[in-house]
């Protein structure tokens, strides 16, 4: 199949990368040539415009950052309702507004182009290892078309509903990531003040009702004290405001999820939006009685 990918970065260049390998002809978009070139090595052609890309292409996928950047690569100058084929397919997987998705459908529908809402969980590794969780929101039919697709990027592909559906049930993910986070922040400050060793404390909870594949990772980071970025808490923050959004539209009540985004903020307050999510433990080991440096290269 011929295939557009737009947005080459931690997530997206793995994600082209094993289309890739999957026998497809890929296409690629990006305004860096760094962005483009590990792939281009591998095989892919270009293209100067997203618009120029779709017209060759049966299927366009997207990985961007935010809301306004997949309506800029989708319905904007030069963006992809300009050059796409009647019948083709918009994949996006990234993470944006429900509502919105539902509006770029709509216009993309006016073009007899399809759309597919598609995020995406796993983490660059996720995506390096073909083993994302993919929630799909759009028409069944359009689905079964792109499927083979999606099966080169995720293990597990559900159908979740009608457009935004699949945003809606990111949303979803992303509460209870960030909000798990957050336990596994106070849990292992609690253990470090109690006079033990975070890491042990860890691995002691992974053997119990207390484990999480979020505990495992973002805990390990916490208990290492390394918050290099995997993704960057800026994005994380991103979502969040996202969930916070669709759940005051809805009349829904988050209280874990509004303490949570106060401590997301709190490391953008301190310039720290490209720490790792990890970087969380800093700050709630500020906020008890004794202190504890919030700063990145405290010792455990």
């Amino acid at each position: 199949m011929r295939v557009g990918f737009i947005g080459l970065g931690v997530m997206g260049r793995p994600m082209a990368a094993n289309l890739l390998r999957g026998g497809h002809e890929v296409t690629v978009y990006a305004r860096r040539a760094a962005s483009r070139g590990p792939l281009v090595d591998q095989g892919a052609a270009t293209a100067a415009t997203p618009a120029e890309l779709a017209a060759g292409c049966d299927a366009v996928f997207t990985m961007v950052t935010g809301t306004a950047d997949v309506e800029s690569v989708l319905l904007g100058a030069g963006g992809v309702v300009h050059g796409a084929r009647a019948g083709s397919v918009v994949v996006d997987t990234s993470t944006i507004d429900p509502a919105a998705t539902r509006t770029i459908a709509a216009a993309l529908a006016e073009r007899g182009v399809d759309m597919l809402d598609a995020p995406v969980s796993g983490g660059p590794q996720g995506a390096r290892d073909a083993t994302l969780s993919i929630m799909v929101g759009g028409r069944a039919d359009v689905l079964a078309r792109v499927r083979p697709l999606l099966d080169c990027l995720g293990a597990a592909v559900r159908h979740m509903g009608g457009h935004g559906a699949g945003q809606a049930t990111k949303a979803c993910n992303q509460l209870l990531l960030l909000v798990t986070a957050q336990g596994v922040a106070e849990a292992l400050t609690l253990a470090r003040r109690a006079g033990l060793d975070p890491g042990q404390v860890r691995e002691a909870l992974l053997a119990g009702m207390a484990s999480s594949r979020v505990l495992d990772f973002f805990g390990d980071r916490m208990a290492r004290r390394d918050f290099d970025a995997g993704i960057e808490s800026r994005l994380y923050h991103k979502d969040l405001d996202i969930v916070l959004r669709l759940a005051h539209a809805l009349g829904v009540a988050l209280p874990a999820g509004a303490v949570t985004m106060q401590l997301v903020n709190g490391l953008h307050g301190q310039g720290r939006g490209r720490d790792d999510l990890s970087a969380l433990i800093t700050l709630v080991e500020t906020l008890g009685r004794g202190g504890g440096g919030g700063g990145r290269d405290e010792a455990t």
